[in-house]
């Protein structure tokens, strides 16, 4: 974005602002510099100004490198409202050296503007880097400096006790005003504390790295705020070395602007890494790299990538999983990649990137063909993912279907034959004088003794209720007590798995002890359930002929897709004339 510092800059809310004209910040130049010899002037040629030469230095130390520094950033960044806030702080502090004078009005607007420059610097820290108070406790607090600093210090001055140039004294009386101003310098203190705690928490804000910079423009503001809450407290209450603190002070505000120009050379030596990246780019990095390379070229460490996918019309990271982008007026903004109108990806970054523009639009023209290939790769894998939930969700419809159908036999054709067979018993005993007909009835009953039993056989093999009603070990010993051959079972679980794993690791065993019996030609098998490093652990071996093929056997096919949609995977080892080994990974919470 070649002259953007001349073309304007667009806002989140689509409002264009333009950068302030050259005349305007020449003009602002000229007039602090004004500022800053009235000052050393005022101090010079005053009757109660100690060490006059000192003061005007301290208070040119803090006025002259806020208005500059508030006039670079304000041409640098001209959508953020920190740079003339910042030149509002210096102006407001050259106010104050009024006082010096006996000039009546010049003297009574120094006193009104004396603690004001401590609450423009809180407000200036706290509002960093967009120039705004994104959130209610900084409203808060800068709110209260304000009314404490200006609004009770005209209060102050109405009750006299501010020299005899004063003119807004309405009545003389020393003594309430000594202790108003106390209230002042107390209530400004803890103001200043509170935005420490404002500071710190952003400064270690939901555990990110910050970008370098701006982690040193907040130590610096914090390190003002304590030396301006220590000050205030040691006026209040006329502590000792109250003159070698306040030096101390103004030398550390006169810090913060400059801590603000290095962020800016920081920021701008940060744009050379495009080049870097625009080297790494040629490279065509896997797109699992691609992450560091943008995160090294926008001095962001915390960056995240996420992809827009047309087909699902949502958000996805690299691996197709679901993505959301942060809300407006956060400490995480996205900044979108498009590319012929359509938006390929975002970048998730630090909202104090989103102050460099110009180093945004380098990065997103030379990051736009690498993260459409990245789009493309998340897709596939939101559509891998789409396809296993699918799978899985097939799965738990035939399961839910399977308990239905076993409900209702169970509930329904197995007890009417139970009632028959009842009622044939009954019969039975009716003819008993009759051979022919008590052997028919007789007959009969065991017809339905044997279409009870396998009724029953299809309904457990619809759904092992055993599983669900007694659990995975119990109904593996059933398995095991019933299986074609000799069996040696090992399980080793604490407690109760999950349905759905419980009931996949059953239909293994019970598949495999089926296959066993039907073509394995074996003489024992040995089934072995563990959990270990967070899977559940089937394996079942046997030692018969061997020649089992996952890819043409519909029932181990069945069971790899069930194993598989749990995340799962299903291995078979069959050589021939060396048993068949079934082993199943399943992860398990």
């Amino acid at each position: 974005m070649a002259g953007a510092a001349c073309a304007g800059y667009g806002r989140p809310g689509g409002r264009v602002i333009h950068a302030p004209r050259p005349l305007t910040l020449w003009a602002l130049a000229l007039a602090g510099c004004a500022a800053a010899a009235t000052s050393v002037a005022l101090a010079l040629t005053s009757d109660h100004v100690n060490e006059p030469g000192l003061q005007a230095a301290l208070m040119d130390w803090i006025t002259v490198p806020f208005i500059f520094s508030g006039l670079i950033a304000w041409w640098r960044r001209p959508a953020s409202r920190i740079g003339p806030l910042m030149v509002g702080a210096g102006f407001t502090t050259f106010l104050g050296t009024f006082q010096w004078t006996n000039a009546d009005v010049l003297h009574t607007l120094g006193v009104a503007f004396d603690l004001l420059p401590a609450v423009l610097f809180m407000h200036v820290y706290l509002a960093f880097p967009s120039g705004r108070l994104e959130r209610w406790p900084a409203r808060v607090i800068v709110a209260t400096a304000y009314v404490a600093a200006f609004g009770l210090q005209l209060v102050g001055m109405a009750l006299g006790g501010f020299g005899p140039h004063n003119l807004l004294e309405v009545v003389a009386a020393p003594h309430p005003a000594a202790v108003l101003l106390q209230v002042q310098l107390v209530t400004i203190s803890a103001c200043c504390v509170a935005g420490i705690g404002v500071l710190a928490a952003r400064r270690r804000e939901a555990g990110r790295p910050r970008r370098r910079s701006v982690a040193l423009l907040l130590d610096s503001f914090a390190l003002g705020l304590v030396m301006v809450a220590v000050l205030f407290v040691i006026g209040a209450f006329d502590g000792p070395a109250f003159e070698t603190i306040r030096r101390a002070t103004f030398f550390v505000l006169g810090l913060g602007p400059v801590a603000f120009l290095i962020g800016l050379l920081d920021a701008r030596l940060a744009r050379s890494a495009v080049a870097g990246l625009i080297v790494d780019l040629r490279a065509n990095p896997a797109p699992a790299h691609l992450r560091d390379a943008l995160a090294r070229a926008v001095c962001d460490p915390s960056l995240k990538l996420a992809y827009w996918l047309p087909e699902f019309e949502s958000w996805a990271d690299l691996e197709g999983r679901p993505a959301t982008l942060p809300e407006p007026g956060g400490s995480r903004v996205a900044t979108l990649i498009e590319r012929d109108g359509a938006p390929v990806a975002a970048l998730v970054h630090d909202s104090s990137v989103h102050d460099e523009p110009e180093l945004l639009a380098a990065v997103r023209a030379a990051a736009g063909l690498a993260l459409e290939n990245a789009r493309l790769q998340a897709e596939l894998a939101a559509r891998v993912e789409e396809l296993r939930g699918s799978r899985l969700r097939v799965i738990e419809a035939g399961q839910k279907e399977r308990q239905r159908l076993e409900r209702n036999l169970h509930d329904g054709a197995q007890q009417r034959l139970v009632a028959l067979s009842l009622e044939l018993s009954l019969l039975k005993k009716r003819v008993d004088g009759d051979p022919e007909a008590s052997t028919r009835v007789e007959h009969a009953r065991d017809e339905l003794a044997l279409s009870l039993q396998e009724l029953r056989d299809i309904a457990h093999g619809l759904h092992p209720a055993v599983v669900s009603g007694h659990g995975l070990t119990v109904a593996l010993e059933s398995l095991a007590a019933h299986a074609p051959v000799p069996v040696r079972l090992t399980v080793e679980l604490d407690d109760r798995l999950p349905e759905p794993l419980e009931v996949a690791a059953y239909y293994l065993v019970s598949e495999s002890l089926a296959n066993i019996g039907k073509h394995a030609h074996a003489t024992s098998a040995t089934i072995d359930v563990a959990r270990t490093n967070g899977r559940v652990v089937v394996e079942i071996a046997d030692d018969g002929v061997g020649g089992a093929d996952v890819e043409r056997g519909l029932g181990l096919r069945g069971l790899a897709d069930r194993v598989e949609a749990l995340d799962g995977r299903l291995r078979i080892w069959a050589p021939d004339g060396h048993g068949t080994r079934v082993r199943a990974e399943i992860p398990c919470a």
